[in-house]
């Protein structure tokens, strides 16, 4: 299956604590591939996709961090007007809810990748590739 692992990080909502957490994983060598910061009142919740992830949660845990995993799909959205849109249209042909998306950084011109983490894996994987629309490997996401 083509998912790519992304952590789930719960960070308190105060100064320092998102730049603590950041470090740490810096100076264990590992790459923040991509990211996106939800917060409420009290916490945050940091969902990263990094190059080594299951380095990643040792680390974590070793440090008392809370987080959860979770599958996701990474999508090479064509970067143009309608590109977004033509990759919800497949997801959406497939019954399938879109829980949360977020931009991957890559350095390929002409691509916009996209993180989505949708209710069913499975029928959104055949739905894309029926559409004619390119999945990003795990190993392409750890990497790009």
């Amino acid at each position: 299956m083509n998912t790519i692992k992304q952590l789930s990080v719960f960070v308190e909502n105060q100064p320092g604590k998102l730049a603590e957490l950041t470090r740490l994983i810096a100076n264990a060598g590992i790459d923040l591939r991509t990211l996106s910061l939800a917060d409420t009142r009290d916490f945050g919740i940091l969902r990263i996709i990094v190059n080594k992830p299951d380095e990643t949660e040792k680390l974590l845990t070793e440090n008392d961090w809370i987080y959860k995993t979770a599958e996701v799909i990474g999508v090479k959205v064509p970067d143009r007007p309608g590109g977004v849109a033509d990759v919800l249209d497949a997801i959406n042909a497939a019954n399938v809810n879109v829980e949360y998306m977020y931009a991957f950084v890559n350095r390929i011109p002409g691509r916009a990748d996209t993180v989505f983490r949708v209710d069913d894996i499975e029928a959104t994987l055949n739905a894309l590739q029926s559409a004619g629309i390119d999945i990003l490997t795990s190993e392409e996401a750890y990497t790009i």
